[in-house]
């Protein structure tokens, strides 16, 4: 069997395209860069998003990986995301899914309408916004869900797995 993570790895790279080219086009009116954690809240992750994170601090020297999981396990029940320290991501290069886009426009249906947010701090004296700069989070949530779902079917996950699961389980390994 290949890499079970391939496919959450060529989603990632297109999201990252995506912002990129995003954060180009609105560059004036960008004002998230490295140190803020406005945004960094805890969220939950679909398993795939779980697997990819738990094999990025597999990844890392001994010493380090067990750092970085006691300050999680420290900071688990907090409303702050658990990897954030010094206001910076403990992971940032596998950050989920959700972090990636953070602060960014995006295109959202609520109560049968489509609505456009981002950071409140983000784009102040931008009047208007081509649909080229904004996410759509109904289709981004589509192809995670379709991935972690073909993640399921050729990992060997359990037969009834945890739809989400929090940065803290994902990275003590119990889920």
């Amino acid at each position: 069997m290949g890499d079970v993570l391939e496919n959450y790895r060529h989603l990632v790279a297109r999201i990252d395209a995506l912002c990129q080219g995003i954060t180009a086009a609105l560059r004036e009116h960008i004002t998230c860069s490295e140190g803020c954690s406005s945004c960094c809240t805890a969220v939950t992750l679909f398993p795939v998003e779980a697997a990819a994170l738990r094999a990025a601090l597999d990844s890392l020297p001994t010493e380090e990986a067990a750092a970085i999981r006691r300050h999680v396990e420290e900071h688990a029940d907090g409303e702050r995301c658990p990897l954030l320290e010094h206001h910076r991501c403990l992971l940032y290069a596998a950050r989920p899914i959700i972090c990636r886009t953070h602060g960014l426009p995006i295109l959202y249906a609520e109560n049968n309408e489509q609505r456009v947010d981002c950071c409140p701090l983000n784009l102040e004296q931008c009047e208007s916004l081509p649909g080229s700069v904004v996410i759509d989070l109904d289709r981004l949530n589509a192809l995670l869900v379709a991935v972690n779902a073909l993640f399921l079917s050729q990992s060997d996950a359990p037969d009834d797995p945890p739809e989400r699961v929090t940065i803290a389980d994902a990275l003590s390994g119990n889920k």
